[in-house]
């Protein structure tokens, strides 16, 4: 029987661990994790992101330091600003949630963000940790997504160490950091892309298939081996009319209908990868503020 691994139990497990951390944290230094969130211009998608990274974080005990800034605001002021919460005594995690303006540059001001406050570990010098240390560090600080997938692995107590993985995206959010996460639990991991060639006769050999692809439901059921994993990481919008009207439906890479009675264990979407995003986010603000303080 397929297991259906449910995202939102596990991050909720996440965030009681985080909560008891940071209370027993304030008992002993009477202070908290602080967490900048930075949001430009009023785009719908992205006040539903803030407004629900925001909720967890005050319900762990994380304190809110929050700017909304105009759509029209300079890519000078926004570098401004964030450099100002970097010297802020305060604010342990930064969190500038994108999509930006196409008038500032994304990369300019991820890199502007200390990569000691780098709560979605996006900084490059955070990047450069996470390839070359030995394991999984738990002081490093780790792209939300990825280390979320793998927390849902290991959540399922599979041996990992020799599985065949592969991971449909080469982004630096996800398919990057997913592969070297993967390599340090001595997996063989294959990164594959829309432009692979005999993409889904390549997916059949995969032990766990990890879809980040950003195609509405390309993963289809002669994709996937019987038994595989799937994590689909795949977060679209599709129009489907129901009822003589037309609506949007949230859908992953994975046509999940075709592919979940053939799967051992799969991530549904919506209720899978994205709940434990949010809750990695919080894990890294904590490691921030426990890596201040022990320096």
């Amino acid at each position: 029987m397929t297991k259906v691994i449910n995202g939102k139990e596990l991050a909720q497990d996440l965030r009681n661990k985080l909560k008891e951390e940071i209370i027993n944290l304030k008992a002993k230094y009477n202070k908290v994790p602080g967490l900048a969130v930075v949001q430009i211009g009023n785009v719908a998608a992205s006040s539903v992101y803030v407004k629900a990274k925001t909720k967890s974080a005050k319900e762990v005990g994380i304190e809110i330091i929050d700017h909304h800034l105009d759509q029209e605001i300079s890519e000078l002021n926004l570098i401004k600003l964030i450099k100002k919460l970097n010297n802020q005594d305060n604010v342990n995690g930064i969190l500038v949630q994108l999509p930006l303006p196409n008038h500032i540059n994304e990369q300019i001001i991820l890199d502007t963000i200390h990569p000691d406050k780098d709560a979605d570990g996006f900084h490059p010098l955070n990047v450069g940790k996470l390839s070359i240390s030995a394991t999984n560090d738990e002081n490093l600080l780790i792209p939300c997504t990825p280390y979320g997938c793998l927390l849902m692995l290991r959540g399922l107590n599979v041996d990992l160490k020799g599985k065949n993985v592969v991971v449909i995206g080469r982004s630096n959010i996800v398919g990057k950091p997913m592969a070297q996460l993967l390599l340090k639990e001595s997996c063989t991991v294959t990164i594959a892309h829309s432009k692979t060639k005999e993409l889904s006769k390549l997916c059949r050999d995969a032990d766990i298939l990890i879809a980040a692809v950003g195609r509405p439901e390309i993963v289809r059921e002669d994709w996937v081996k019987n038994g595989a994993i799937v994590i689909d990481v795949g977060i679209n919008r599709i129009d489907i009319e129901e009822d003589g009207k037309l609506k949007t439906k949230l859908v992953g890479d994975v046509l999940y209908s075709e592919v979940e009675s053939k799967a051992s264990a799969i991530t549904p979407v919506p209720g899978g990868v994205g709940p434990m995003t949010i809750a990695c986010l919080l894990r890294n603000t904590t490691i921030a503020f426990k890596n201040k303080l022990s320096n």
